[in-house]
């Protein structure tokens, strides 16, 4: 049975739709969950316990260390909330500040433009078109200097998360031997690796100037936007609000963060065999098709002198691209 045009049109287009429409529920189901899963989490600790005390009787001092446990938690929820908008589109000069680059603006864009210029130059070699040569380099231009630039920062994020947990050993001992917490700060700045060095010493930087603790430690999960940093900025801010034992709350905070390094690497031991397999999958037909160039270029040389084989090239490269995605989205865990 042979197919009519409007038919085949209708199925491919249900089809195409129903792989959009999974594509977009992979790429955004998962941050709705954790989402709901992060409130219900805040709404337990902050009704943890609640209870109204009676008329005319005073409240007790759990009662009132509980309340204002709530209050920093709904004050550092709003501020979680700003900085995350605010993140999720860092300056130019706040990426350059995080990956350590002593580059400005006008750096920035005299790197952009030598990049912009090679990326042309390149393209005029091999014999492309002016104006493919001139949407190359613009492109060159914009993408090489970022994709450096968030290589650095990425790289520097992955090296203060590893020894974070070390640093935050540093500074339980510190306080158990009956040292403040700005002394132990001081040591951590002074004789921990980097990255986190030159982080802490910025942090005591900012308390020379008279910046609070808990400030300062705000600034720095700014500086530094991990889960790691925040969980360190909220257990001062409720610590210097509420009082209680910091060498207890910091211990409990440095086995948190070893245990999330130890899921951490769980996660990729186990889901390597998945990375390799996409990695194999996404490169075996880009493999095959140079092996066919250079052993049989009449034959696979329609793909690209004809339309219909650039219709079916275009087409291939992007299920492949969207096959890709998804296998990268299975294997991403975020925790």
């Amino acid at each position: 049975m042979v197919l009519s045009p409007l038919v085949l049109s209708a199925v491919v287009f249900v089809f195409t739709g129903i792989s959009v429409a999974g594509l977009m529920a992979a790429a955004f189901y998962p941050r709705m969950g954790r989402r709901a899963d992060f409130d219900r989490r805040l709404n337990a600790i902050a009704g943890l316990g609640r209870a109204e005390p009676a008329a005319g009787a005073k409240p007790s001092d759990g009662l009132r260390r509980q309340q204002s446990v709530e209050k920093t938690l709904r004050q550092m929820e709003e501020k979680q909330r700003s900085k995350r908008r605010k993140s999720s589109r860092p300056t130019l000069t706040l990426r350059l500040q995080q990956a350590r680059l002593k580059w400005s603006r006008p750096s920035y864009a005299a790197v952009s433009f030598i990049f912009g210029l090679i990326t042309f130059a390149v393209a005029v070699a091999l014999g492309v078109g002016l104006v493919p040569s001139l949407g190359f380099s613009v492109a060159g231009g914009l993408l090489v200097p970022h994709l450096y630039v968030e290589r650095v920062r990425k790289r520097r994020f992955q090296r203060f998360s590893s020894e974070f947990a070390g640093a935050m050993d540093i500074i339980v001992r510190g306080v158990k031997s009956g040292l403040p917490l700005v002394d132990c700060v001081k040591i951590v700045a002074t004789e921990a690796p980097e990255p986190v060095r030159s982080e802490f010493k910025t942090l005591v930087d900012d308390q020379v100037l008279g910046i609070p603790v808990s400030e300062a430690t705000q600034r720095l999960a700014e500086r530094m936007p991990l889960t790691e940093t925040n969980f360190f900025a909220i257990v001062i801010a409720i610590q210097s609000r509420t009082g209680g034992s910091l060498s207890e709350v910091l211990a409990n905070l440095s086995a948190v963060l070893r245990d999330r390094k130890k899921m951490q690497a769980k996660i990729k031991a186990m889901s390597s065999e998945a990375t390799a397999s996409g990695t194999i999958i996404a490169g075996l037909p880009v493999v095959v098709a140079s092996m066919l160039f250079f052993t049989s270029p009449d034959y696979i040389g329609l793909l690209f002198s004809t339309v219909t084989g650039q219709i079916v090239l275009a087409g291939c490269a992007f299920w492949m691209l969207i096959g890709v995605l998804v296998m990268r989205k299975m294997i991403n865990f975020n925790f």
